[in-house]
């Protein structure tokens, strides 16, 4: 067994010998080394954000005078003229619709196919978890050109269901990548339980599969929410009319409009960075458990 060091708040000297564990007393919260490498990582990861959050606090010539200062005064202002824009609501509106559709669509055939592939056997059934696990490598701007034409084909370009059903199949290889294990984790004796009492497949999906399959769906749902929410790519190919822009595309607009109004664009950006966040600050810990469970699976 390979030995590691295990802090004594956890496990006695004598049960540490007993599994094999080294039982150090003298760094018993890790190597001080970790820990600061991961101060600079969350560092390098929080200061940009929290500049241009506190960047709308200010007003241009602070900005001018001083870039990396903190607000003196404090101006609120940016963030009343944005949350008083109507183009800011709109963009926010489509941005939720797209995104909610988003989730939902994810979810719904993610869980189908996961369930097929991880519970029902056939010939080709590794075949298609490879072709979906290849979609992850596929990026957007190789289809970007041919994914336009067949919209334009269908009459969805400048709609937002244009950008719902490409956002929905992007999201599918990573839903399915993480789905699939929960699934497979799930015990046959289940099933056949639920067989001899009359529970159809149909009815074992619905009544034990999607209960027992919660933190991985969680995990699914909130990651395609946010990479929608985010997307850029997309809507600034498929969108032209103001009315249906999102807000990543909403954000460069805004940009261009207000270029010499920095403080104004921060504030703008920093409203619409906040329901993602908020959303990983929430549910963090179902994201990070539904991919430990995937990774066990």
């Amino acid at each position: 067994m390979t030995s590691a060091t295990v802090s004594p708040h956890k496990m006695t000297r004598k049960e540490a010998k007993q599994k094999g564990y080294r039982y150090s007393e003298k760094n018993p919260w890790g190597s001080p080394l970790v820990y600061f490498f991961a101060l600079i990582l969350v560092a390098v990861c929080i200061l940009p954000v929290l500049y241009i959050i506190i960047g709308g606090f200010r007003s241009n010539s602070q900005i001018t005078t001083s870039p990396s200062g903190m607000p003196n005064p404090w101006e609120i202002t940016n963030y009343i003229s944005v949350l008083q824009a109507p183009t800011f609501w709109v963009e926010m509106g489509n941005s939720l619709i797209v995104s909610i559709f988003v989730m939902l669509g994810t979810v719904a055939l993610g869980l189908m196919v996961s369930f097929v592939i991880a519970r029902y056997p056939f010939k080709l059934n590794g075949a298609m978890y490879t072709l979906f696990s290849a979609g992850l490598m596929f990026p957007i701007t190789v289809a970007i050109t041919p994914l336009y034409l067949l919209l334009r084909n269908l009459g969805l370009i400048n709609s937002l269901p244009g950008l719902i059903l490409p956002e929905i199949a992007f999201a599918l290889p990573q839903t399915i990548i993480i789905l699939v294990p929960f699934l497979k984790a799930i015990p046959n004796e289940l099933e056949e339980a639920a067989a001899l009492d009359g529970c159809s497949r149909l009815g074992f999906f619905w009544r034990m599969v999607i209960p027992l399959a919660m933190p991985g769906v969680a995990t699914t749902g909130i990651l395609a929410f946010v990479n929608s929410w985010n997307n850029y790519m997309l809507p600034l190919f498929m969108l032209n009319d103001d009315s249906k822009f999102t807000l990543p595309l909403g954000v460069q607009m805004f940009s261009s409009q207000y270029a010499v109004d920095t403080a104004k664009v921060l504030a703008f950006t920093s409203m619409s960075m906040i329901p993602a966040i908020l959303c990983f600050s929430i549910f963090q810990k179902q994201i990070v458990g539904g991919l430990t469970g995937a990774v066990k699976g």
